[in-house]
């Protein structure tokens, strides 16, 4: 354990012997990960760095490809303090229907129909509610989660991983996603 708690290492590893998952040490080149075998599925969760000249942002994100029968896609996040002014010039929204979440997040996306299907899941919007940042989109093909900042909560990375599985088997169930083994490598 580090000074300032326990590492992303560390607290990754442990992650990995919860929920039967692999982490995968990192190289020169390449930052380690976890990866976790859902179905067909494989969720990878890693981290990355954007430099920018004189400072430096770290992401951590989730990605699991999988083979998309409709080309949909969404992106979910929580309102901001700029989401009004946005829907005041035009920004979609896609309401699904339950007041509570329809007031904390924003929801785009190219199928109205698949968004308010997906969202119906009591699951999937409890898990996302559980979840204090977030952003989830479906993109080429892939599902992702991206925040700013390295994150060590056990229990929030758990919910992401169940997230993430939730959201495939229902992507699958209305139609969205095909079960089989995607013919993608990410690493």
């Amino acid at each position: 354990m580090g000074l300032f708690g326990p590492s992303k290492k560390e607290v990754w590893e442990q992650l990995c012997k919860e929920i039967q998952g692999d982490f995968i040490e990192g190289s020169l080149w390449k930052g380690s990960r976890v990866e976790v075998k859902h179905n067909n599925w494989l969720i990878y969760l890693d981290t990355y760095t954007v430099s920018t000249g004189k400072s430096s942002t770290t992401y951590t994100r989730m990605r699991a490809p999988f083979i998309d029968k409709e080309a949909f896609n969404f992106t979910i996040y929580k309102k901001g303090i700029f989401s009004d002014i946005g829907k005041a010039f035009g920004m979609q929204d896609i309401e699904v229907g339950y007041d509570v979440f329809d007031e904390s997040y924003i929801i785009k996306g190219n199928n109205e129909e698949l968004v308010k299907k997906l969202f119906s899941n009591y699951k999937i919007r409890s898990l996302i509610e559980s979840q204090p940042r977030i952003r989830l989109e479906i993109k080429k093909s892939e599902l992702y989660f991206l925040v700013v900042g390295v994150i060590k909560d056990i229990e929030l990375l758990k919910g992401l991983f169940e997230l993430f599985s939730e959201v495939l088997e229902e992507l699958e169930l209305i139609g969205s996603a095909g079960n089989e083994k995607p013919n993608v490598e990410l690493y």
